[in-house]
């Protein structure tokens, strides 16, 4: 597992892509974390490339959900321990079930957060499915 910081600028558009440019490594490499919340209000973790956007339905039925939504913002934080923007999908204060997209596979090493805005940390992608007892399915909406 690699550590790598870089020089965060808040007014950045998207946290995810200001990453990939910081590090110089290609977007569909760099994996966003996103709360979302299933049915009955448990809190859940999607894990997708900065480029795409997260397939709500494919992650309920990832998860064995009938539906998902993103979380609120505060739960999001309060269940992760980390803040909007630096949430990362290993080291959460409650343990999250997880699905990660597919594609996370066929990266040798992926980004993802370390648990704060300006720090990725990269890992193979078996252990980041190992690390957080993911679900690996077809989870991300490529535009």
């Amino acid at each position: 597992m690699g550590v790598h910081p870089y020089e965060h600028d808040p007014a950045h558009a998207s946290y995810g892509l200001e990453a990939a440019s910081a590090l110089g490594v290609d977007p569909g490499e760099v994996f966003k974390t996103l709360v979302v919340e299933l049915s009955k209000g448990e809190l859940a973790l999607a894990v997708v490339p900065v480029d795409t956007s997260v397939d709500l339905k494919a992650v309920a039925a990832a998860l064995g959900a009938k539906k998902a939504a993103m979380a609120d913002p505060t739960a999001a934080e309060r269940a992760t321990g980390y803040v909007v923007g630096g949430i990362s999908p290993v080291g959460t204060r409650q343990p999250l079930r997880t699905a990660i997209e597919e594609m996370a596979l066929a990266c040798d090493r992926l980004y993802c957060s370390g648990g704060r805005r300006g720090l990725d940390i990269s890992l193979a992608p078996d252990e980041l499915v190992a690390l957080t007892e993911g679900v690996v399915a077809p989870i991300a909406r490529y535009s």
